[in-house]
């Protein structure tokens, strides 16, 4: 009874005069033809993912140099500040260079300040002339 079923699901549709399972193709020989079609597609899809799977390779590879570059330059930036805040320290430890760190620091903050109270009346004579040219 099952195996009519099957039959029949299989041949469903087809016209009288049309492929039957007496004919020269059997059941197996169906079955096999099916299962070539499958392994042909399974074998597409493995070609399909294994390129795939280079590319990603390719990718991880070109990911991985530049990080290894930035790996590098970052050792590098890391000496460079190192030795530099050794030199300040040397700089700071020393009674002389203190005292000059200190006048140098002192000019800059009076400058600034210098500099901020000419650039805010300059700046509220300049909103003042237009407000007095718009009326």
């Amino acid at each position: 009874m099952e195996m009519s079923a099957r039959r029949a699901a299989l041949f469903d549709g087809i016209e009288e005069g049309g492929i039957r399972a007496s004919s020269s193709y059997s059941s197996h020989e169906i079955y096999e033809h099916e299962n070539e079609s499958a392994l042909d597609g399974l074998q597409d899809r493995v070609n399909l993912l294994k390129r795939l799977s280079g590319d990603i390779q390719e990718e991880v590879d070109s990911h991985n140099r530049v990080l290894d570059s930035m790996g590098n330059d970052m050792d590098a930036s890391r000496g460079v500040l190192s030795g530099t805040m050794n030199k300040f320290k040397m700089v700071f430890e020393t009674k002389p260079s203190r005292s000059m760190f200190t006048l140098v620091a002192s000019f800059v903050v009076i400058f600034l300040v210098v500099y901020y109270l000419t650039s805010v009346p300059a700046q509220a004579l300049a909103v003042m002339s237009k407000i007095t040219c718009m009326d």
